[in-house]
């Protein structure tokens, strides 16, 4: 009896090491996918804080909240489900309904680029802006960026056990949630901390006040990058699509500029062929819409 006792401790030991091992495994997929996503992460960053502009100061956080609840239930309701079928039976749609979303941040930022040029302030409403519309537009932009998260992370541990690829992709989700909805929430109060900061004394004092005079500068410039980044990863994801697809003019016309350069400077060179691409396909949905949908609204 003694002799079974410790056969079957050993029997949980053993499987506790392989549950342990198991879970170092699934954390170091999710951080290596994690990693791989950064960039898209940076320009959901990048674009978030436009959505909060000219709102209450108030008002801020409670929006990024509800943007960051939206955020969550585009992930766990409708990202993760699908591309987990998708990936088990279907793994051939996966490419086309990402470069719909690619086409759609196209548009997005080709349309902010065209009501810049247009002088269009966006600001229709005053100072009463629609919040539950706010919140909307911003969702269904996070919906693709947050598409293309977890397509990147599942490309990563596709390789893996249906089960295991649940977790990894709900860890991913999880955390890059939090860190980015984490650092849009801190770069919007920025300028509150700065006040508080500048009604101290010495040196703390000037650096507040250098905070609330830079924080328009840096709201500004979030704005162009958010703009810019919908353009290169709508850009980016529609390029590397056509060439899974079988179109392969494009992605190697971009290929060719980079050979031979380092790194860097072929990173840069994708960078701005996806953004230019971008730009171009977004010009031409505007102008689309614009003759159609809102010409039909306009009668």
């Amino acid at each position: 009896m003694a002799g079974g006792l410790v056969a079957l401790l050993d029997d949980v030991a053993v499987l506790a090491r392989a549950a342990a091992a198991s879970v170092d495994d699934i954390g170091a997929a999710a951080a290596k996918a994690g990693t791989k996503a950064a960039g898209v992460v940076i320009d959901d960053a990048a674009v978030t804080p436009q959505y909060v502009q000219g709102l209450a100061a108030e008002r801020e956080l409670p929006i990024i909240k509800r943007i960051a609840l939206g955020s969550l239930r585009n992930k766990y309701l409708i990202i993760l489900p699908v591309v987990l079928l998708l990936s088990q039976f279907l793994p051939g749609l996966l490419t086309p309904i990402l470069m719909l979303g690619g086409a759609y941040l196209c548009f997005e930022g080709a349309e902010k680029v065209w009501a810049k040029i247009a002088g269009h302030s966006g600001e229709e409403g005053g100072a009463a802006k629609d919040e539950k519309a706010l919140v909307s537009g911003a969702v269904r932009t996070d919906l693709i960026l947050s598409a293309e998260i977890m397509v990147i992370t599942l490309n990563e541990v596709i390789d893996e056990p249906f089960w295991s690829r649940l977790v990894i992709l709900a860890i991913v989700a999880l955390v890059m949630t939090v860190v980015v909805y984490g650092a849009v929430g801190l770069i919007v109060k920025m300028d509150d901390a700065g006040l508080r900061l500048a009604g101290r004394s010495g040196g703390v004092a000037a650096f507040g006040r250098g905070l609330v005079k830079a924080m328009p500068i840096v709201l500004t410039v979030l704005t162009v990058v958010g703009t810019a980044a919908m353009l290169w990863v709508g850009g980016h994801i529609l390029l590397v699509g056509t060439d899974e697809l079988g179109l392969h003019v494009l992605y190697d016309v971009v290929h060719h500029l980079e050979e031979g350069l380092n790194p860097v400077v072929g990173w840069v060179v994708n960078t701005v062929a996806s953004g230019i691409l971008g730009l171009l396909v977004g010009a031409v949905i505007v102008l689309v819409v614009t003759l159609t949908v809102h010409r039909r609204k306009a009668h």
